[in-house]
């Protein structure tokens, strides 16, 4: 029988993800990021899945080849997991397998025609940052780093669209105090408009998952690229790894990270899900 975690007990899923595993299932377990945990047994859990906070994505952990939990699976998601999915606007879902062996499983659980799609994990290490390459952007563009002033909109420079940036981060974390204590950010801006923002939507231990997003009206400026630069100057000097994971198909994003000196060192394949 699948049951849902207490916080407290999310220790106990450690054992379940492999050390080459997504970022975002070790925040969730280590406590830094919320979401919530499912498993098939709470005394001593073997396999399992990952409700992110951040988002509609499930990420499946531990024993792909659970016979019990997997028969259980479609019939649980389209009762108690639709259920709460339907109060938030969720009609399909996002399944991802925490190693590649669960790609079979949720094809099987789920369907063989369900729609798949690839995905790319960059980290960057100091040596391979190339400093050199970060753009200069047009004049009336400036930097900034994302402050508690910033967040409760004070100082001569107020925003507009203060509510853009308090979106973007509450996606991910549960409070502005939380995400200024374990990440960190940057925002370009126009006149007082908040037009672009990188910051750490997931954090593990000393590894920080980059969210980065420049409005429509403002992109092909290299606005996103420049904002990434800053972000990545200071996980550098404050000893911290930056993460960047895109899909495989958006070749801005990885010429992006490319260009700054980020290396690819795995793929996997996310699953597009629609309730029944």
């Amino acid at each position: 029988m699948i049951s849902e975690l207490n916080k407290s007990e999310y220790y106990k899923c450690k054992a379940l993800i492999n050390e080459e595993g997504l970022l975002e299932s070790k925040a969730v377990i280590e406590g830094e990021n919320h979401g919530r945990i499912f498993v098939n047994d709470p005394i001593a859990p073997s396999s399992g899945f990952i409700w992110l906070g951040s988002n509609n994505g499930f990420i499946f952990i531990g024993n792909e080849d659970n016979e019990e939990f997997n028969l259980e699976l479609n019939h649980f998601f389209n009762t108690i997991i639709k259920t709460d999915a339907l109060k938030v606007d969720m009609t399909a879902f996002e399944a991802i397998g925490n190693h590649s062996k669960w790609n079979k499983t949720i094809k099987k659980v789920f369907g063989e025609n369900v729609n798949g799609y690839n995905q790319r994990v960059y980290e960057l290490q100091k040596d391979d940052y190339r400093k050199q390459n970060e753009p200069v952007i047009e004049q009336g563009y400036e930097v900034r780093k994302i402050t508690k002033n910033i967040l409760e909109n004070k100082g001569h420079l107020t925003y507009e669209n203060i509510g853009f940036l308090h979106s973007k981060l509450l996606e991910f974390w549960t409070s502005f105090e939380r995400f200024l204590h374990y990440g960190h950010g940057y925002m370009v801006f126009y006149e007082n408009e908040i037009v672009s923002v990188c910051f750490s939507g997931v954090v593990a231990g000393n590894v920080h998952g980059i969210d980065i997003e420049t409005l429509e009206h403002h992109q092909g400026k290299k606005l996103a690229q420049k904002a990434a630069h800053s972000f990545v100057q200071d996980c550098i000097d404050n000893h911290i790894t930056p993460y960047w994971d895109c899909m495989e198909i958006n070749e801005s994003s990885v010429s992006v990270a490319e260009s700054i000196g980020f290396k690819n060192t795995f793929n996997y394949s996310w699953y597009s899900i629609t309730f029944e």
